[in-house]
């Protein structure tokens, strides 16, 4: 997939430009780099990775097409408490990366929580229910859309999809934070992100 890819796989799910936006496993930003095309000037990204120069590489590249787009990077674990507090973020983008967590439930409860109500889940993932040793815990769309409602999002729609040479396709969903959200809960740790990213 190229940056055009990128951008129309996730387009529905960034309803409003200049917003406030994390990024959990943002590697060295693909999908940085569409969300950046799509909040434009005045949108924030906060980008968290356990890989500082997978994000140094992410902020230059927005910064070199997008300079309008302030991204905030934070290196660390995102199955560990997240660097911002609760109901701080517009939209929380998850593209390639909770498959990389066996125990999703934890995790995505405490981004959940990090929405403000209303705000824009959005997952980029692999739409298969068994793995391979490069994406290990992939899930369904209809495994994902029940997940979901367990951990504080509702209408939850699927918004995109392209051919995968792994699994069979990528999809990307959207979902919206709750007024009432699940509480967090303690975390597991991933394995390292981006190996198997088509970018």
């Amino acid at each position: 997939m190229d940056h055009a890819d990128h951008v129309r796989l996730i387009r529905a799910g960034v309803p409003t430009a200049g917003a406030t936006w994390a990024e959990l496993g943002a590697g060295r930003g693909a999908f940085t780099l569409a969300l950046a095309d799509l909040l434009g000037p005045g949108g924030t990204i906060r980008a968290v990775d356990r890989d500082a120069g997978a994000l140094r590489e992410a902020a230059s590249a927005v910064a070199a097409r997008f300079p309008g787009v302030e991204v905030t990077t934070h290196v660390a674990d995102f199955t560990k408490p997240l660097p911002f507090g609760p109901a701080t973020l517009d939209g929380l983008l998850m593209a390639n990366s909770l498959h990389f967590v066996a125990a999703k439930e934890p995790v995505l409860r405490a981004a959940a929580a990090a929405l403000r109500p209303g705000g824009t889940f959005l997952l980029v993932e692999y739409g298969a229910d068994r793995g391979n040793p490069w994406v290990p815990h992939p899930l369904s769309f209809a495994t994902w859309e029940r997940l979901a409602g367990s951990v504080g999002l509702d209408d939850t729609r699927l918004i995109g999809s392209v051919p995968s040479r792994f699994l069979g396709w990528i999809y990307a969903a959207a979902s919206s934070a709750s007024a009432t959200q699940p509480a967090s809960t303690a975390v597991l740790h991933s394995r390292p992100h981006g190996s198997d990213r088509e970018e």
